[in-house]
């Protein structure tokens, strides 16, 4: 009684085990007991592709999880990212799914005092800009961050300033960071190693065009997602599979109407 458990998968594909007590019982219980039994239970662990893992070993959740209602899905970039958004979590009243991201965990990200402090806490449901730009808005969350960041940086070297968003929570979705930075840069592109069918930037696009949004917009919306196949084990393959800097770039020069 009183106990905040946090629940750790090796994997989150290993999550499928589990996933009517996720969606059926700690997604439900506050809704079926009218509000009056909170579930306060994290589930973290890898989610998406690794490396060399094959088709069982490398999905992404995150719009599976999102998906559905009484959970709340995070998932972090940054070591930031990590620390306060896990404190967040684990104080938060209701279920979290916490996608995390193997690849990520061998890379060393700058930490500011505030973030090194044992207080540090970050707002579930607040995205962060993690690059300002004027030219087209890129919408991303994990281990697309990082590739996306790769891409605006050789966009600038030819004057294409691009706006990296790092979602951080997919659900909620902060959906006024990305209509604000829509407006200012007329442009959209999505980014994510999910698959497209039913995946987060599908989600980001519906709601950019059924909103006042769409009216902003000098072009159609565009999703950079993973090839819509199970992972292949080869590291060929795997790299084929995945969105790539070079995907980002081709599109947003594709978009802008720059000859590459």
């Amino acid at each position: 009684r009183g106990l905040r458990p946090i629940c750790e998968f090796m994997t989150m594909n290993f999550s499928m085990q589990a996933i009517d007590h996720i969606i059926n019982s700690a997604a439900k219980t506050f809704y079926m007991s009218a509000g009056l039994v909170n579930v306060p239970i994290v589930f973290r662990g890898p989610n998406g592709a690794a490396a060399g893992v094959a088709a069982q070993h490398s999905q992404c959740f995150g719009a599976w999880y999102s998906h559905c209602p009484g959970l709340k899905v995070i998932s972090p970039y940054s070591s930031e990212d990590g620390k306060g958004l896990l404190k967040a979590a684990i104080r938060d009243p209701d279920p979290i799914v916490f996608l995390e991201n193997e690849i990520l965990y061998g890379v060393q990200f700058p930490m500011s005092d505030e973030a090194l402090s044992k207080d540090f806490i970050l707002p579930i449901g607040k995205a962060k800009i993690e690059r300002p730009g004027k030219h087209l808005t890129v919408v991303t969350y994990s281990k697309a961050v990082e590739t996306s960041l790769e891409a605006a940086k050789e966009l600038s070297g030819v004057g294409i300033e691009l706006e990296v968003i790092n979602l951080r929570t997919l659900r909620p979705l902060d959906e006024q960071t990305i209509v604000q930075s829509v407006a200012k840069t007329n442009h959209l592109v999505t980014v994510e190693q999910g698959w497209p069918h039913c995946g987060i930037g599908s989600e980001i696009c519906a709601r950019i065009v059924e909103s006042e949004t769409f009216y902003h917009l000098d072009s159609s919306p565009v999703r950079i997602t993973a090839v819509d196949i199970p992972m292949p084990y080869a590291n060929s393959l795997e790299v084929a599979t995945l969105p790539q800097a070079s995907d980002i770039i081709h599109t947003v020069k594709k978009i802008l109407g720059v000859n590459s």
